[in-house]
């Protein structure tokens, strides 16, 4: 996450994992939360600046790639690990 120290990157990844995780209407818990929002954070920035060429720099920008990503993982996650009712 570009712009932010580490401590405001936790905070972001366990936001971004809770916003992903009502996107997807799913209920992981918290440390899954911050899973999917720190390892989506950096696949978010890897989206938006390596892959597409956009710079940003910011809590809000980082949050916005942090919640791109946690998306991504947290379907993927469903997809590979589907529940069985």
């Amino acid at each position: 996450m570009v712009g932010v120290n580490w401590i405001v990157a936790i905070l972001i990844g366990i936001f971004a994992g809770w916003v992903a995780e009502k996107i997807l209407r799913r209920n992981d818990g918290l440390l899954m939360n911050l899973a999917a929002g720190l390892v989506g954070g950096l696949v978010g920035k890897w989206l938006i600046v390596d892959l597409f060429g956009f710079h940003y720099m910011g809590w809000v920008s980082s949050a916005i790639a942090a919640i791109i990503g946690a998306v991504l993982i947290l379907f993927i996650w469903g997809l590979i690990f589907r529940r069985r009712a």
